[in-house]
């Protein structure tokens, strides 16, 4: 436990560390203030195609469909954050020339792999939870509670991966957004740790820490750009990329929740984490610590 807060206390000295959560301080308020000021025309205009065939009742633009709204927009940036951190654990000590005095201690290499990994799974989950505690306590205080309105929504709450089933709307109880939210956060947090995962990874590789970060944000937005090509041959190696699975926090606002689904989705995460995090491993206990 001594090296894990060594580690932490490491993490959080540096000042790239808190590029995540004044990123998310700045913009998250800044996105729900200005749709607090022109929410009327944004809910109009989100939903004009639907006011033909619904009669919207009630307070439906409230904290809930903000905080779902912003975790949509924000959820392709988020990794970039993380990235920052998980990239820099082990090229960051390359970098500055600690390796050999970190090294002599009567400790081993797996050990310190281990702790560094924790350290990186540990900040991967304090920015998710900032993010979910700013975002629904901001939004419910400018735009209050009410029915939570899901757009783009699995009316079946099951299906098999992939599937281009037909989406639509759903309007679900305040009394089950909370949970809910809760649910969809845990979920988004295994989806980053295979971020934090995959940046270790390349971060073993190399000793400078700008490579790991485009390095992991090459990868995602390549296998991203693959898996929404309407070509045969890609769509047949959409199961294999992890990238399939990070919508796995949506599956928190089916109705009803399929959790044979997100425990599917979950455990392909899980797989590719562990498959990232050998290799760092298998890299790191092998590296030749030159300085």
């Amino acid at each position: 436990m001594k090296l894990f807060y060594n580690e932490i206390f490491k993490t959080y000295r540096k000042w790239r560390t808190y590029i995540g959560f004044l990123a998310i301080g700045i913009l998250i308020p800044l996105m729900q203030v200005a749709m607090k000021l022109e929410g009327d025309i944004f809910m109009q205009r989100l939903t004009m195609g639907l006011q033909r065939d619904f009669f919207f009742v009630g307070n439906l633009f409230n904290g809930w469909f903000v905080t779902n709204l912003m975790m949509n927009i924000l959820w392709f940036h988020v990794p970039f954050l993380i990235s920052l951190v998980a990239g820099d654990i082990l090229a960051g000590e390359a970098t500055a020339g600690t390796f050999r005095i970190l090294l002599i201690r009567p400790v081993s290499r797996t050990r310190i792999f281990l702790s560094k990994y924790a350290a990186t799974l540990f900040y991967t989950w304090t920015l998710v939870f900032f993010l979910g505690i700013l975002s629904v306590g901001l939004g419910l205080f400018l735009f209050g509670s009410g029915a939570f309105l899901v757009l783009n929504a699995n009316p079946y709450g099951s299906g098999e991966p992939f599937s281009q089933i037909a989406r639509g709307i759903l309007i679900l109880p305040a009394s089950q957004a909370w949970w809910r939210f809760i649910i969809a956060f845990v979920l988004a947090t295994i989806a980053m740790w295979t971020v934090a995962s995959l940046a270790m990874m390349f971060s073993a590789l190399v000793e400078n820490a700008i490579g790991p970060i485009i390095g992991t944000m090459a990868v995602i937005f390549g296998l991203f750009a693959i898996g929404k090509l309407p070509v045969s041959f890609f769509k047949a190696m959409e199961p294999y990329l992890f990238t399939s699975y990070f919508d796995v926090w949506t599956k928190a606002f089916d109705d009803p929740i399929s959790f044979s689904e997100v425990a599917r989705y979950s455990l392909a995460l899980c797989g590719f984490s562990i498959g990232f995090t050998a290799c760092a491993w298998g890299i790191f206990a092998r590296k030749d610590i030159v300085s």
